[in-house]
């Protein structure tokens, strides 16, 4: 589990959203309060987030992105292979990290381990120590009002921040909508 964040991600049928607190803790000291662990790639049409180290997440985040534009935005094509590279690179291979990537069709997981994970209902994911909170609040949410997709992921990961002790409520969030 890492610890020192939380990434939600929600795709509705209008847009996509990514969201994720601003934490950085090392050890049981929180070392920054207002770090950006969310991104836009390829243009706007990419959302992605990553939870682990913020040095290992500058390197993944411009690899991915190579991938990105090699594939001409195509983003499940570029999940596969940069899952494979990630994979094949002894020292990135080693990283605990963990990252999503979404766009307006797909929302996918990835990690070092070579997986390639989309959620079972296509629509919700989350990464880090609070991510169990959060999705559980965002399928409640999802489920039970009718929050547009921005307001649910920032309430989801407010939850998550109430609950869990490694994520806080400053809350950072991307979208792209038709």
């Amino acid at each position: 589990m890492f610890e020192a964040t939380t990434i939600l991600a929600y795709k509705s049928e209008k847009e996509a959203v990514i969201g994720g607190d601003g934490q950085v803790t090392f050890g049981n000291s929180v070392l920054k309060g207002n770090a950006t662990k969310i991104r836009t790639l390829y243009n706007g049409q990419i959302l992605a987030g990553f939870a682990g180290s913020t040095a290992d997440a500058f390197n993944l985040f411009d690899m991915f992105e190579e991938h990105l534009e090699t594939t001409k935005g195509d983003l499940l094509k570029a999940v596969i292979a940069f899952s494979k590279a990630w994979r094949k690179d002894k020292v990135l291979r080693r990283l605990e990290a963990m990252m999503i990537v979404l766009n307006k069709k797909h929302i996918f997981i990835l990690s070092g381990n070579g997986d390639v994970v989309e959620p079972e209902d296509g629509q919700i994911a989350s990464i880090g120590s609070g991510g169990n909170f959060a999705i559980s609040a965002a399928r409640a949410l999802a489920k039970h009002s009718d929050l547009q997709a921005e307001d649910l992921v920032k309430e989801s990961l407010m939850i998550a921040g109430d609950l869990c002790i490694y994520t806080n409520q400053n809350i950072k969030i991307l979208k792209i909508e038709d």
